[in-house]
């Protein structure tokens, strides 16, 4: 399918979605989002995709909302129409794995939508940040919510109110990004990982991702209880039976997804 606003391919059994707006730093809009939930949406339903990498550009994941399109808008406009919700949204609803591979600019909508994929890649020259303060609203994404779960209250309170830029080795430390790739390796790595995981048994893959959501979502004896009652389940699934027979038998297995 053509798009206007990202790129959209497969390598293998990985699915990847560019954010393809250079002249805005790929800033975000609603024909954006709309693309990016519809090839969400076709990776998620092919049978051969095992996990998915959304980026950007070395210069820019996606530097933040586009303010031309919102600066109109007003408090009717963007309550009647719930604005930002639906398909900005639908990367937290994906069950396959998303990976972020962040080079660059990841300001306001661009963290929030990094922070909405299962784990984030940095490249060195990565830059997260939630500026929306200096422009007299704030974040709308989810920025206030997932950023302090990953980073923890005070650094996100001081990000926030300042719009103070986080750089990767901060992002880092903090919690925010798994790991740092240089640069020019930054796409080849998150590909690599993403076929990794590819190549595990798909029903498995989504209960593992469920269960580490849960730990966000729950008590922590709500949260082992419900990993606990999916760790059994997979004991009814051939991948189960399959990857500990290839263990015992020391061969490498050969998941079905069934």
């Amino acid at each position: 399918m053509a798009y206007s606003n990202i790129v959209a391919e497969t390598k293998g059994a990985v699915g990847i979605i560019r954010l393809d707006r250079p002249k805005a730093l790929n800033a975000l809009c609603a024909e954006l989002f709309k693309e990016l939930a519809e090839a969400l949406d076709i990776f998620e339903a092919d049978e051969d995709i095992g996990a998915i990498v959304i980026t950007g550009s070395d210069r820019a994941f996606a530097a933040g909302a586009d303010i031309l399109e919102m600066q109109p808008q007003t408090y009717m406009d963007v309550y009647k129409s719930d604005f930002l919700s639906g398909g900005p949204e639908r990367i937290s609803t994906c069950r396959k794995p998303v990976i972020a591979a962040v080079a660059g600019y990841a300001l306001g909508g661009g963290c929030e939508l990094a922070m909405m994929c299962d784990f984030i890649l940095a490249a060195d020259n990565a830059q997260f940040g939630q500026p929306e303060i200096k422009l007299g609203t704030i974040p709308g994404l989810g920025g206030t919510q997932r950023l302090t779960r990953f980073v923890g209250k005070s650094k996100a309170m001081e990000m926030c109110l300042t719009g103070r830029m986080m750089g990767a080795e901060e992002a880092e430390r903090a919690g925010l990004v798994s790991r740092i790739v240089p640069l020019d390796g930054l796409m080849d790595e998150a590909v690599k990982v993403a076929g990794e995981i590819a190549k595990l048994s798909k029903p498995i893959v989504m209960m593992a991702k469920e269960s580490v959501n849960k730990a966000y979502e729950t008590t922590l004896r709500e949260g082992i209880m419900f990993e606990r009652r999916i760790f059994h389940s997979t004991f009814s699934t051939e991948d189960q039976k399959e990857g500990m027979s290839a263990f015992a038998e020391k061969r490498t297995p050969e998941f079905k997804n069934r």
